[in-house]
């Protein structure tokens, strides 16, 4: 068995929430080289890398996939998580013919959903293990909060997530930071007069009875809400130490007999280039607009032709070999797009084999 000691530099999982146009995209967006999953164009202001806003469950879960393969980015960056799960939800009301994901079942519909949004942070897990940071973004609401074993109840600012959802949000970071305004009350003492003064952003790293907050840093309680505050300790965090190099000591040779020509040092053979792969063509198609967007945005990612989709559908037996593309049904695309993983998987088996 192997025994280690000592700090182990990893990247870090990161969720920022707090209350409406605080500046939690803006705060992310100065972690390391970030690249966005926008899911609400928050970013559009911005000077920031972005993927295309995605359209489907499907695509977000694609975008992810594609950063963990190619690694394009330091930081990958969920903006914002209660929208992601809005997408989850439509998923899975086109998957199962639900109305609304609220409705009757005993429960059930939650727990549909918890396990999607658990596949999501398995996946971000995988980023993780790649070498690169996460950070997810929420927005904040008041909930109210009643201890069994105390007397009455108070408001709490939590996740805008739903309540099976959010404790696995939290779990899965390694730091959760919590950003607010602070509002000072000033007394007059003539009048006993009340005033709410101030308005100074925050952010706070621990927990407390009215928030949600943790970090493995050893950050304060509380801090200016502004990225600087905590990107010492982030980078430390996150920073291998390279070990001391030691030069080998060299042993004496004898002096070389000097000759009628001085000669140069040697330069050092450069090696060969390595050959670099052909980059991958760059997608053209000029898909139809009566393929529905969220089709059209999965076929962009995958490189999937409108003759290609046209051929699934027809050797898949969904509609008959002549039928054209504006009159397939609204409910066959959305089934395409929902089970986006068994198109591709028969495209690749039964049209571009």
């Amino acid at each position: 068995m192997n025994i280690t000691s000592g700090i182990i530099p990893k990247p870090q999982k990161v969720v920022i929430f707090g209350v409406e146009g605080i500046g939690k995209t803006t705060f992310a967006s100065q972690f390391p080289d970030p690249l966005f999953i926008d899911t609400e164009d928050s970013t559009l202001y911005l000077n920031v890398n972005r993927f295309d806003k995605p359209t489907s469950w499907e695509m977000l879960l694609q975008q992810v996939e594609y950063v963990k393969t190619n690694k394009p980015c330091k930081t990958l960056v969920i903006d914002t998580m209660d929208w992601a799960e809005e997408l989850c939800k439509q998923h899975l009301m086109q998957k199962n013919g639900w109305n609304a994901i609220d409705a009757t079942g005993y429960g059930a519909r939650y727990v549909a959903l918890a396990g999607e949004i658990g596949g999501l942070l398995n996946k971000l897990s995988e980023v993780i293990e790649a070498g690169i940071n996460v950070v997810i973004t929420a927005h904040a609401w008041l909930r109210k909060k009643e201890e069994p074993d105390e007397m009455g109840a108070y408001d709490r600012y939590e996740l805008k997530l739903e309540k099976k959802t959010a404790p696995l949000v939290k779990e899965w970071a390694d730091m959760v930071l919590f950003a607010n305004y602070k509002t000072l009350i000033l007394t007059d003492e003539k009048t006993n007069s009340k005033k709410a003064t101030g308005g100074q952003r925050v952010m706070y790293t621990t927990h407390r009875p009215t928030w949600d907050a943790k970090n493995r840093l050893g950050l304060p309680d509380e801090l200016p809400f502004d990225y600087s505050q905590i990107e010492q300790a982030f980078m430390k965090a996150t920073t291998p130490v390279a070990p001391p190099v030691s030069e080998p000591i060299q042993p004496a040779t004898p002096q070389a007999k000097a000759t009628d020509q001085e000669v140069g040092p040697v330069p050092p053979k450069q090696p060969d280039p390595v050959p670099q792969p052909d980059p991958a063509p760059e997608y053209s198609e000029d898909i139809p607009d009566v393929i529905p967007q969220s089709v059209a945005d999965l076929m962009k990612i995958n490189h999937v032709t409108s003759d290609e989709i046209t051929q699934v559908i027809y050797q898949g037996g969904f509609m008959p070999a002549d039928t054209p593309l504006e009159n397939i049904p609204a409910d066959l695309w959305k089934y395409l797009a929902t089970n986006w993983d068994n198109t591709l998987k028969f495209l690749k088996n039964k049209i571009r084999k």
